[in-house]
C-alpha cells in the first residue's frame, strides 16, 4: 500500500496537470475574444500574455514532475515522518504560484513575479529535498 505523503503527490501532480490545462483553455478564450485563429502566436497583447504564462508552465512541468516525485520517493527522514508531507506540500506551493503567477501575467506582465517566485522557490527546494534524499539513500546503501 502507498503512503499517504506519496498519494498526496499523485494528487498535486494531477492538480498541476489540471492547471496546465485550464491555462491552455485560456489561450483558446483569449484568441476567441480577439478573433486571432490558431497557428498565429501574436497579434493581441492579452493573448501573447496568455500564450507566455501557458508555454512558460510547459517549461517548468517537467522539473516540478522529476523533483517531486524524486523528493516523495527518497526524502522520508526516520525520526521524523511528518517532514515526509514536504514534497506534496512544496509542490502545492508551486501550483498556487504558478496560479498567482498567471493572475499577475494576464493583469500586466510586470505583475508577474511574485507568482514566480513562490513557484520557483517550491521548485528549488524540492531539488534540494530530492537531493538529499538521494545522498542519504545512497549513503545507507554504502554504509557510511
Amino acid at each position: 500500500m502507498l503512503s499517504q505523503p506519496v498519494l498526496a503527490s499523485a494528487i498535486i501532480s494531477l492538480l498541476a496537470l489540471l492547471l496546465y490545462t485550464y491555462m491552455g483553455i485560456n489561450v483558446g478564450r483569449m484568441r476567441g475574444k480577439h478573433q486571432i485563429s490558431a497557428p498565429a502566436m501574436t497579434g493581441h497583447p492579452e493573448l501573447e500574455r496568455a500564450i507566455r504564462v501557458h508555454l512558460n508552465t510547459l517549461e517548468s512541468l517537467p522539473a516540478l514532475y522529476v523533483s517531486l516525485w524524486i523528493a516523495t520517493l527518497f526524502f522520508h527522514p526516520g525520526g521524523m515522518p511528518i517532514l515526509a508531507w514536504l514534497p506534496p506540500l512544496l509542490g502545492l506551493v508551486w501550483i498556487v504560484g504558478r496560479y498567482l503567477y498567471l493572475q499577475g501575467y494576464m493583469q500586466a506582465p510586470d505583475k508577474r513575479g511574485t507568482g514566480f517566485g513562490i513557484a520557483s522557490i517550491a521548485q528549488l527546494l524540492l531539488i534540494l529535498l530530492g537531493f538529499i534524499g538521494v545522498i542519504i539513500d545512497w549513503m545507507a546503501m554504502n554504509g557510511t
